[in-house]
């Protein structure tokens, strides 16, 4: 694939990944956005509104 290049170790085994961000850095960015979201899949949830409430509140 065009513009990603695998590092491997010395028993030739993939142990990074390195992309061109010129050509797919919005991929990466959604890739990363994912990472994050499923991160945080079991932290405490708010209500919406109550969050906005919250922030009209405090302007």
């Amino acid at each position: 694939m065009r513009g990603v290049n695998y590092l491997t170790n010395n028993r030739g085994i993939k142990t990074a990944v390195m992309i061109d961000l010129k050509t797919y850095s919005e991929e990466v960015e959604d890739f990363l956005d994912v990472l994050e979201a499923k991160s945080r899949k079991n932290e405490a949830k708010e209500d919406a509104s109550l969050v906005f409430g919250r922030i009209l509140k405090n302007k």
